[in-house]
């Protein structure tokens, strides 16, 4: 009997130690499930052209060996654009769109706001969306020409503008918060997975290079507004697209970026466009430079192989393509954005055609990290074409620039065709271009066709390489394509239409500088 108790005896004892080994067990499978929960990286330059980058153009001369490791090691998107802006500044609805998911006429500073944007969307930004889902979440960017509210949800924010030549005052300032922030967790201990936004003020203007970076370049901080500043052979060569000037006025008199950027003013001679392309080109490079420095740390931490690494830009960026200097345009060096994702299960030196906008960012990070997306996100996760499973996420893209004059700039693609329209200046520009970009990837004009400008980019286009709009070969195509973009602006709740086409009963919204600015958590700031 006594035998039977003492057996008895052991084997509760034996169940009661299993039990909280097996308590224990869970804890540690579930501390160990935690930390396997992946990082976010994201990466975003300020006015950035794909083409910039040696991984777009292979005829660029920008040193950029962490980025082209990202992409060596990731996937790189072909076809990455950021849909559009009612405002000069661009960075504004782009940056909104980023933090919320949403299309361009759907945001909470939009002309519609009141009708197409929920009144809690700030609680569904980015950084919102990843503390209620347990990530630490830090930020450093530029201030200004965002969206303050969504800013505001970020636990650790380091935001200053620099736009200086120094380290203190440049890029590594940027850098230098990211890298405290890694030592930090490191000190503590923190195991939660974080995401951290790590955005840069360069190369938008002023574009004051480090001194040895400029050197590298040819290029110089010029101050002389009445000289262009002397070539060098150091400096990147003008672009295949340049031209001296845009053909026909783009719609936005007065425009800022195209009349008084430091270095450049109103000059588009070949001489101030190189030297600007050198001065961005270093800044570049030392963008480069920071996001080697924070690599390399988190590799040292074993954080690396854990994080999913997005690098992108808020839109891109002219500089003498098209005789445009801003980027306030629908050409393809200005629309479209660079995108490199690497991380688990993204095969290493992969490419696809994406067809992505910048909005689709929200609900992409949300599907890799395992989060649940808002119900108030319009894009699309990229997740199935990082994965390798699909090319692209739509066959329609849409673009708008309605920032100067109104109704201003439309734009369609799908496949290998683009149309762009032009109804700005009261009607005094009603313009059509449409391109084959397979033929044409540069969207060249017939100026580019002429003597003195192939004697300075030394290209000769083709004589199909032109604006096919008025070819009566390609009527069929042109009335397709007219017919894509009045759909999209349909179904994109476009509050305007273009001087050719039905106006639907719509009333233009009213001008309003200030209003937007002051729902949804935003402050307007200018910057």
């Amino acid at each position: 009997m006594s035998t039977v108790r003492l057996s008895s005896h052991w084997m509760f004892l034996a169940c009661l130690v299993l039990a909280i080994a097996g308590q224990g067990g869970a804890a540690v499978a579930a501390e160990s499930s935690e930390s396997q929960r992946p990082n976010i990286l994201f990466i975003i330059v300020d006015d950035q052209s794909p083409f910039d980058l040696p991984i777009y153009n292979t005829d660029s001369k920008l040193d950029v060996p962490n980025i082209e490791r990202l992409a060596r090691e990731g996937m790189t998107i072909d076809g990455a654009y950021h849909m559009g802006s009612f405002s000069g500044a661009v960075c504004t609805p782009s940056r909104h769109m980023v933090m919320t998911g949403r299309t361009l006429w759907h945001l909470p500073i939009g002309p519609g706001d009141q009708r197409h944007c929920p009144p809690d969307v700030v609680e569904k930004t980015l950084a919102a969306v990843f503390n209620q889902a347990g990530y630490d979440t830090m930020r450093t960017c530029k201030r200004g020409n965002s969206y303050e509210g969504a800013n505001a949800q970020f636990t650790v924010r380091r935001d200053a503008t620099k736009r200086g030549g120094t380290a203190e005052t440049g890029s590594a300032w940027h850098g230098e918060q990211v890298l405290e922030y890694l030592d930090q967790r490191q000190a503590a201990s923190d195991r939660d997975p974080f995401l951290i936004y790590f955005g840069f003020s360069h190369p938008h203007d002023t574009r004051d290079g480090t001194p040895e970076l400029l050197e590298k370049y040819g290029a110089i901080n010029h101050t002389d507004a009445a000289e262009p500043p002397a070539t060098d052979p150091r400096q990147p060569q003008l672009p295949p697209n340049y031209l001296p000037e845009h053909p026909f006025p783009h719609g936005h008199p007065g425009l800022r970026d195209e009349v008084a950027v430091s270095g450049v003013w109103k000059r588009r001679d070949p001489g101030t466009i190189r030297n600007e392309l050198g001065r961005e080109f270093a800044c570049s490079e030392n963008i480069d430079i920071q996001i080697g420095r924070v690599l390399s740390r988190l590799d040292a931490m074993g954080e690396l192989d854990n994080t999913y690494i997005v690098y992108t830009s808020d839109h891109g960026m002219a500089i003498g393509r098209h005789g445009l200097q801003g980027k306030q345009n629908l050409y393809e060096h200005t629309w479209r954005v660079p995108l490199i994702v690497k991380g688990p299960g993204i095969a290493a030196g992969s490419r696809a055609t994406g067809n992505t906008y910048l909005l689709d960012m929200l609900p992409t990070l949300c599907d890799l990290a395992g989060i649940d997306a808002p119900d108030s996100v319009e894009g699309k996760s990229l997740k199935p074409v990082l994965e390798g499973r699909r090319d692209q996420l739509r066959e329609t893209l849409y673009g708008a620039y309605s920032g100067g004059t109104k109704p201003g700039m439309r734009c369609v693609r799908k496949g290998d065709w683009k149309l762009i329209k032009y109804d700005v200046l009261d009607g005094q520009v009603q313009q059509t271009q449409l391109f084959n970009l397979a033929d044409n990837p540069h969207e060249f004009l017939p100026q580019h066709h002429a003597a003195d400008v192939i004697a300075l980019t030394g290209i000769e286009p083709r004589p199909q390489q032109t604006n096919l709009a008025g070819d009566p070969q390609y009527a069929e195509k042109l009335a397709e394509m007219e017919r894509l973009l009045l759909a999209e602006m349909r179904r994109l709740d476009d509050p305007y239409r273009l001087w050719d086409q039905p106006d639907d009963g719509l009333q233009p919204p009213p001008e309003n500088k200030r209003r937007r600015g002051r729902r949804a958590g935003n402050a307007p700031v200018t910057q």
